[in-house]
């Protein structure tokens, strides 16, 4: 029995530190270099630091993009003005908001509740609420076009290094919440 418990070890041991290497570059990797994304673990005495190297092609697609990119839209005719110029310039205004959202809901993530009643084997009721909240900044207007003979849309975009930014922030605020 004492044999087998240090070989258990030795290899259980390899396998969750390979997990929880692969589990790092979800937040950290995405400003890392084209080939490969290099992260620092500090040890707990935060006495050394060591490199590992992860390739990119093992990182989720999100954070192997060079910027994230939404597109937000707006319906001209149900916005709250009488004349058609204000109209169109509170859809744009609308589509642009929308825009931030969707990028918002790409850094940051969207928190989803959902639930649904059941009675005789029959959907009573399915309720979703989303609900998403974040800071974005930086952001690039990329275009304004009509979509359509009624509609604006509206693409913004931001740069992955911005985007890292905003997670670190995020995670800061994170930190000094749980202490």
């Amino acid at each position: 029995m004492n044999r087998i418990l240090p070989l258990k070890l030795a290899l259980c041991l390899p396998v969750a530190l390979l997990c929880a290497c692969q589990a790092l570059p979800t937040l950290s990797g995405f400003g890392a270099a084209p080939a490969t994304a290099t992260t620092a673990a500090a040890s707990t005495t935060g006495a050394a630091a060591a490199n590992v190297e992860i390739p990119m092609a093992s990182l989720p697609l999100v954070e192997r993009r060079e910027s994230l990119t939404a597109t937000g839209y707006a319906v001209i005719s149900v916005q709250n003005h009488r004349l058609p110029a204000q109209q169109r310039l509170l859809a744009i205004r609308a589509a642009k908001l929308d825009a931030y959202r969707s990028l918002t809901e790409q850094v940051y993530g969207l928190r989803m509740d959902a639930t649904a009643t059941v009675a005789d084997m029959v959907v009573q009721n399915d309720t979703f609420r989303s609900r998403v909240e974040g800071v974005i900044y930086g952001a690039t207007l990329v275009s304004i076009t009509p979509s359509g003979d009624d509609t604006y849309e509206t693409t913004l975009s931001l740069d992955k290094a911005t985007v890292q930014d905003l997670r670190m922030l995020y995670l800061g605020q994170l930190a000094s919440k749980n202490k």
